[in-house]
């Protein structure tokens, strides 16, 4: 048995980490090892299937990367235990085929393309098609994976802090189709890239904070003006955090009726979420606000603890109200009012993100023309950004930003030409 046809029955065996045959990668690199017995023409159409997933995953310099991170994403009775705590209640023999799995998985991982190539063409009118064959990189595998006295551990600890599965893949999900869906490329904006608003940030970051820690927290309404960064400071403290095992999941208003679902998925979950709903707002005639009402305070499906809701809105009182709803024919008129100014209330914690004055404003576009390096006199950078605010209706961090990079794309004059 030479080492390809080894590989192969090895990668065959997998038990506890089996999943990984599932992805697109390593099936392919299963379905090269088993081609080698097969004609030339399969065995060179395998190859060519594998190399081109490789590279386009951008593996080309490690295989073993590829591999040890299909395992460590890969959600089975080990990693499932591992992120509950629960690694001790496991059988012995259930440890022993993952343990046995980690091997294996490293083994096959140092597989060269020379190694294949050597196994599989013998003769001189092959070699000449072998020498043009694209190879590979076997690299270095991630580093729980590296010792492998010590690889169960590390692959528990690297579980109980950031879950299994998806939910250690991706850090920002989804709620669709009553099932909780990955955001493969979420907003990578940073606290730092934010200006102006300190305070309000920070009070949302002191609140996320106690609730990775599990101390008193509160459900959270950023509300105000449109552009203000509502929704950025809540991808940017993800950002920040989701190493610390905070997670988002963005709950459509239209789907709040499904909140009991959603937990019971998230519940038992050993990570922190923060369900997202944004730009929140009803009519008078939308009853759905009864439904956050219950989700935010007294009804039957208590939100877990591992949970928090953010909302934002560019509304302090959530429910659109006109003077003909308080002149109707309600019988118990004060009653009605008070039930539609009590639903931002039951946030425990609300932030009002306020459209900045004009200090604050050109405070904000000084901050980013340094950020991205853009020198010029400040009364003339001031002049210009006033001027674009006016154009747009207003004074917003958002119209700052747009500002900025109008005057990089060379679109916006600031020097006077």
């Amino acid at each position: 048995m030479n080492k390809t046809q080894e590989a192969a029955m090895l990668m065959s065996s997998l038990s506890v980490y089996r999943g990984i045959m599932n992805r697109t990668v390593p099936a392919a690199f299963y379905q090269l090892l088993c081609s080698t017995e097969k004609s030339v023409h399969e065995f060179l159409k395998a190859w060519g299937n594998f190399v081109g997933l490789l590279y386009d995953r951008g593996y080309a310099d490690s295989l073993s990367k590829c591999l040890t991170e299909a395992a460590i994403f890969d959600e089975n009775a080990f990693s499932e235990a591992a992120a509950a705590g629960n690694v001790k209640e496991l059988k012995k023999n259930v440890l022993d085929a993952a343990a046995r799995d980690i091997c294996v998985i490293n083994k096959i991982s140092k597989i060269t393309a020379e190694d294949i190539i050597s196994d599989c063409f013998s003769g001189e009118e092959l070699q000449s098609v072998a020498d043009t064959l694209p190879r590979w990189e076997t690299g270095e595998p991630i580093y729980q994976f590296a010792d492998e006295k010590s690889s169960l551990r590390l692959i528990a600890e690297y579980h109980k802090k950031n879950g299994c599965g998806m939910f250690a893949r991706f850090r920002a999900f989804i709620w669709r189709n009553e099932s909780i869906e990955p955001v493969a490329f979420p907003d990578t904006v940073k606290m730092e890239d934010l200006k102006g608003y300190n305070l309000q940030r920070g009070i949302v970051e002191d609140n996320t904070v106690a609730f990775l820690n599990g101390t008193n927290c509160n459900n959270c309404l950023l509300y105000g003006d449109r552009g203000t960064g509502k929704s950025s400071t809540v991808k940017a403290i993800l950002n920040k955090y989701c190493k610390d095992g905070l997670r988002v999941v963005e709950m459509p208003k239209d789907r709040l009726a499904e909140f009991p679902l959603l937990v019971d998925k998230i519940a038992s979950i050993p990570l922190k979420f923060i369900i997202f709903i944004d730009d929140l707002s009803f009519s008078s005639e939308d009853k759905s606000y009864a439904q956050l009402k219950a989700v935010l305070e007294g009804g039957l499906a208590a939100r877990p603890d591992n949970t928090l809701i953010y909302a934002t809105s560019n509304r302090r009182h959530l429910i659109k109200e006109s003077f003909s709803d308080r002149d109707g024919d309600d019988l118990h008129r004060n009653d009605t009012i008070q039930e539609s100014l009590s639903l931002s209330d039951r946030f425990g914690l609300s932030v009002n993100f306020m459209k900045p004055d004009k200090a604050v404003y050109l405070e904000i576009v000084r901050g980013l023309a340094d950020e991205y390096g853009i020198y010029t006199d400040t009364a003339g950078l001031e002049i210009a950004a006033e001027k674009f605010a006016l154009e747009r209706g207003g004074r917003s961090p958002r119209c700052a930003r747009q500002f900025i990079s109008s005057v990089r794309a060379g679109l916006t004059d600031i020097y006077g030409r």
